[in-house]
């Protein structure tokens, strides 16, 4: 049989908008959290409606009260999470940059996740590292999820002390794992494939973990997600 030729990236872009349009509706605050970050001048890198729909399944299926997430950019990720959170349940965000950090809040604020009944989002603003170290310094309860999607240069530390903030039944998601298949590239010099190489071997090698890798293809091309459950 002969073999079938990839769709395009633009089919792969309208098949994107054609789910998107049936199953994740318009939504004001989420489309004018995108609007600002452009405004603001910040990099378009957020997750896609249907990534960031996924997302939120993945908080409602676990059953997760308490979120971590690595890399908050302009908070469109931070919304899907926060949204899908129950009663009482926590988001702690951090990011690096004070000026992408700015724009955050003020998205969470418009989508009513940051100052609510619950107070939903804690947003931290500094280096992850320091922020992961404190956090099991002031002996932080366990998160029952956790997103990573920061540089990727820093996803072995970021598993590391992840794992520090995990109990068995964690779900540790890691985002652009794929690097439009330049992953599978071991004298690739670029340390963002350098760093999910050493953070998919440390995946690999770490008994408590039970991890996947899903590849996607979508508006924003060629990627995929790292999924792990902490299992021990």
């Amino acid at each position: 049989m002969p073999r079938r030729a990839s769709a395009p990236r633009n089919v792969w872009t309208k098949v994107d908008r054609y789910f998107s349009g049936l199953l994740t509706p318009a939504d004001p605050a989420l489309e004018a959290a995108l609007a600002a970050n452009h405004a603001a001048g910040l990099p378009a890198i957020d997750v896609t409606p249907l990534q960031g729909k996924f997302l939120a399944m993945l908080v409602q299926i676990s059953g997760a009260r308490r979120v971590l997430e690595l890399g908050t950019l302009g908070g469109y990720s931070t919304i899907w999470l926060a949204r899908a959170l129950p009663p009482g349940g926590q988001i702690t965000s951090l990011e690096l940059d004070p000026h992408h950090a700015e724009v955050a809040r003020a998205n969470l604020l418009n989508a009513c996740v940051l100052d609510s009944v619950y107070l939903r989002v804690d947003l931290r603003v500094g280096p992850a590292l320091d922020t992961l170290k404190a956090l099991v310094a002031d002996n932080a309860a366990p998160f029952d999820l956790i997103f990573i999607d920061a540089d990727k240069s820093g996803y072995p530390q970021y598993l590391e002390w992840s794992l520090k903030l995990s109990r068995p039944g964690t779900v540790i998601v890691a985002d652009n794992v794929v690097r439009d298949g330049k992953v599978i590239d071991p004298e690739s010099p670029d340390p963002n494939i350098r760093g999910v190489r050493r953070f998919t071997d440390l995946v690999a090698a770490e008994p408590r973990l039970s991890a996947t890798v899903l590849q996607t293809v979508g508006a924003k091309g060629y990627d995929g997600f790292a999924l792990a459950i902490v299992v021990g």
